[in-house]
């Protein structure tokens, strides 16, 4: 019996992901629950645990590929004659047959909740002329339509080695390379289209995509040589290529650019600036670090004080922490504070679930939390969703201020400037200070002026005298 798993929604309706790698090969046998593949959403990369125990007949999609949810990605059960290799993003007319008589059932195998074979769920209706041909005397369909499937591999044995003389491409027009070549192409921002192969069998190669990363590959070559008229175009082709660089707009980019637009161009910004003098927080943040005082492995930094000081104006200006729903305003009594992080894979925001109510040890060991698993790009998507308010952190890119857009949801972002020293009035005389510039952007159909202002100060008095923040 074989079993096709599809792509499953893993959460906050996302339609489609990018397959990453592969942790099984054809042929393994799995448990329930061990890892079959890890997929990269448009919020984050995630680890697909198997629905059932068995064999691993043939792996659907090749690393790299978008696929929407649903898509059959692996076969559990007998390879049913497919290829091994993962690629093969559809089985050719007699494995789609016979796949269609080897039933749906996953008999024998425990499978996850949710995640169970359905009725029928391995019947594939066969590619539109992927059926045998009609013969040319009707008096031999009866004969044709009777021979058992199988009948067909001898054929097709046969075809192979003519095929595999020739430069080969994969599946719907795709150039032929292995997974990691695709991966490495893919990490490089290289089009395989635009790569020339040097393979054997006229697949891609890892020295080509390196090659082409340099600017040195076989690519600019083949470009010339189709006629001496076409060169100087060629020429220019190559020349240009080398100028630019293009990367696929999707996942968490696309994911996030799609936020801020519908952010810009829904809620009527407003911006705000505050300059603050830091020198006792920065003071404060000095102490914490030598005395371990909020224990040995906790990152002490100005950020955390930051954190604390949008908590405790919150709680003094609570409309901040608010959103607009329809025709009625919300107010939040609660802070999921956010905290804006650029990872490789592009700018998501998690936050730290119940920010108001933390000591500084919890939200200190929050804020680690958050940027480490960040970094390793595997922030689940429901740390990126219910947040109350922002901050993000430009001052550690060496930039002073900025107007930040709002993320959907909320009502305003603050962004923390670098901290610098500079002249500073203290009394009656000018004195060298640690100085920031605080800036908030907030909604101004759900906030006024007042408020905005209120807000903003009340963290700047924060951060002037962090002892308030401890009352």
């Amino acid at each position: 019996m074989s079993f096709e798993f599809p792509l499953p929604d893993v959460g906050e309706g996302l339609t489609e992901a990018d397959i990453v790698s592969w942790k099984v090969a054809v042929g393994d046998t799995v448990t329930v629950n061990q890892i079959l593949v890890e997929i990269e959403t448009a919020k984050s990369l995630v680890e697909l645990p198997s629905p059932q125990a068995g064999e691993v007949g043939a792996l659907l999609v090749e690393e790299g590929q978008t696929i929407e949810v649903g898509t059959p990605i692996i076969r559990f059960g007998g390879s049913d004659g497919g290829s091994d290799n993962a690629g093969a993003s559809a089985p050719a007319a007699g494995e789609t047959q016979a796949a269609t008589e080897g039933g749906g059932d996953a008999e024998g195998g425990a499978t996850l909740v949710g995640y169970g074979a359905k009725a029928a769920s391995s019947k594939r209706r066969p590619r539109k002329g992927a059926g045998v041909a009609a013969p040319a005397n009707p008096s031999q369909a009866p004969a044709a339509q009777e021979a058992p499937a199988p009948a067909a591999a001898p054929a097709a044995a046969a075809a192979a080695p003519a095929e595999a003389t020739a430069p080969a491409t994969a599946s719907a027009g795709k150039p032929l390379a292995k997974p990691p070549v695709r991966k490495l192409a893919k990490d490089l921002g290289l089009d395989l289209a635009a790569i020339a192969p040097t393979g054997s069998r006229g697949e891609i190669t890892r020295d080509d995509v390196k090659a082409a990363a340099s600017g040195t590959g076989a690519a600019a070559t083949a470009a010339a040589v189709p006629s001496a008229g076409s060169a100087a175009a060629s020429a220019g082709a190559g020349s240009s290529g080398e100028l630019e660089e293009r990367i696929p707009f999707k996942g968490v980019a696309k994911m996030m650019a799609k936020a801020m637009v519908e952010s810009a161009f829904t809620m009527p910004h407003v911006t705000e600036f505050l300059d603050v003098d830091v020198t006792e927080t920065m003071a404060f943040v000095r102490r914490l670090k030598s005395t371990k005082f909020l224990g040995e492995d906790i990152k002490v930094s100005p950020l955390l004080l930051v954190a604390k000081a949008v908590a405790w104006a919150v709680a003094r200006n609570p409309r901040i922490n608010s959103c607009l729903e329809g025709d009625e305003i919300v107010v939040k009594k609660y802070v999921n504070l956010g905290i804006a992080a650029a990872t490789p894979r592009g700018l998501i925001v998690p936050n730290i679930k119940g920010a108001h109510a933390m000591g500084l040890t919890d939200l200190a060991q929050g804020i680690q939390d958050l940027t480490a698993l960040a970094r390793s790009g595997k922030t689940p998507p429901a740390d990126q969703s219910g947040g109350t308010i922002t901050i993000t952190n430009v001052g550690v890119f060496g930039v002073d201020a900025g107007t930040p857009i709002i993320n959907p949801g909320e009502a305003a972002i603050l962004a923390f400037g670098q901290i610098r020293k500079k002249p500073w009035v203290v009394g009656d005389e000018i004195v060298p200070r640690d100085i920031t510039t605080l800036s908030v952007s907030a909604d101004h159909r759900v906030v006024d002026g007042e408020i905005i202002s209120k807000f903003l100060a009340d963290v700047g008095r924060g951060l002037e005298d962090p002892t308030l923040l401890l009352a």
